[in-house]
């Protein structure tokens, strides 16, 4: 059974058939490369392989892991262009989820673009991680994502539990900073980009937002057959919670990654609620997700 007490260590390359975390699903999209330039760009379609062998075979944790506890996510790469030969210029979307206790629901608990998922790849190019050395940015990308994917879903079960994965996916990102040019690895430029990612998970001002998916999702979707009214109550407490973060720290890249994950779950939740849940429901959504404000007027609608 998956431990939700964490002893973890280093990283490791250990292979069997049960140990590892991840089930991880890989689809590359070379279509605009393809469209765009005519170079040969067939050793491409090895990337799928290779990355999904990366993710899927390697240990990450000392927790024992069968079949059916594995962690389900998927990695949607889209190429966009090569300058050189092997340099691609690509976009990812990181998908992870999990079931929900006594249902044969997934809940979707982390979705996010990487708008620079840029790396280097040739077919004579050795795809080999070392710990605490930068090697390459494919390498560097995938066990940083490897360890956000093991934070977010560890943060579900056990409160805080994925303090060690962060520390690792920050290990990570200051390794990059030395060593690659992306910078997307970087303070500056886009706010949403993989280094405010890692900061955000480990400000303390959105620790109570990390206490508060615990909840959500153990206390919370785990027993909503047996209680939807308390889980009503969770679901507008954790938004109160939200509203609070984000008059200190606005346009947070987890918080904006949480609603491109929740907001139609969420939506689902509150609708049954009462005309005082929904209005307050509606309030709240509408001023944290703004966006999709016109998604959230069903709240209102409903008692109309």
């Amino acid at each position: 059974m998956k431990q939700l007490i964490i002893a973890l260590s280093l990283f490791c390359g250990v292979f069997s058939a049960q140990a590892q975390e991840l089930n991880c699903q890989v689809t590359i999209n070379s279509d605009q490369l393809f469209a765009q330039q005519k170079t040969d760009f067939s050793y491409v379609s090895q990337l799928k392989g290779i990355i999904t062998e990366f993710m899927n075979n390697r240990r990450w944790s000392n927790d024992q892991f069968t079949v059916s506890e594995r962690i389900n996510c998927s990695i949607n790469i889209n190429l966009i262009k090569s300058l050189t030969q092997g340099v691609f210029e690509a976009t990812a979307q990181i998908v992870v989820t999990r079931p929900v206790y006594g249902s044969n629901y997934e809940t979707t608990t982390f979705s996010y673009v990487d708008r620079s998922f840029n790396f280097v790849y040739l077919p004579t190019t050795p795809v080999y991680y070392r710990e605490n050395q930068f090697s390459d940015d494919l390498t560097s990308l995938l066990a940083f994502y490897a360890n956000v994917i093991l934070a977010v879903d560890y943060d579900t079960f056990s409160k805080r539990g994925g303090n060690p994965f962060i520390q690792r996916a920050f290990t990570i990102m200051n390794l990059a900073q030395q060593g690659s040019p992306n910078g997307a690895w970087q303070t500056g430029g886009d706010r949403r980009n993989r280094y405010w990612l890692v900061e955000n998970l480990q400000n303390q001002q959105l620790l109570p937002f990390r206490d508060g998916l615990y909840t959500y999702h153990r206390l919370g979707l785990d027993v909503f057959a047996a209680n939807p009214v308390q889980v009503r109550k969770q679901t507008l407490a954790l938004l109160s919670t939200i509203r609070t973060i984000g008059l200190q720290l606005p346009n947070s890249v987890l918080i904006n990654s949480f609603f491109d994950a929740k907001s139609q779950e969420i939506l689902n939740i509150l609708y049954e609620g009462t005309p005082a849940e929904r209005k307050q429901a509606f309030d709240l959504l509408s001023y944290l997700d703004p966006g999709k404000t016109e998604a959230y007027r069903k709240l209102v609608a409903a008692g109309q």
